[in-house]
């Protein structure tokens, strides 16, 4: 998704900067840990990650199947009950 992989690179450049900025003040370990979580959006997105999530949560015969998967779960948790 073209909307997806753009805010993600838009979420990682600010994250970048604002690491550069972190270790222009000499804080690297801080730097260092700002950059790694503004690499995670360019990551995921890269991976295919988001767009796995984003169909499982607009498709709704996804959301069915949770629905008999939680009814399927509370029959059997019924019938051990009783």
């Amino acid at each position: 998704m073209l909307l997806t992989d753009t805010v993600c690179a838009a979420a990682s450049a600010a994250g970048l900067a604002v690491a550069f900025v972190t270790a222009y003040r000499r804080r690297f370990l801080a730097a260092t840990r700002i950059a790694g979580y503004a690499l995670l959006p360019v990551g995921l997105a890269m991976t295919g990650v988001l767009d796995w999530v984003a169909d499982l949560v607009f498709k709704p015969a996804v959301w069915l199947g949770f629905g008999v998967l939680g009814l399927s779960w509370l029959l059997l948790a019924v019938s051990r009950a009783v």
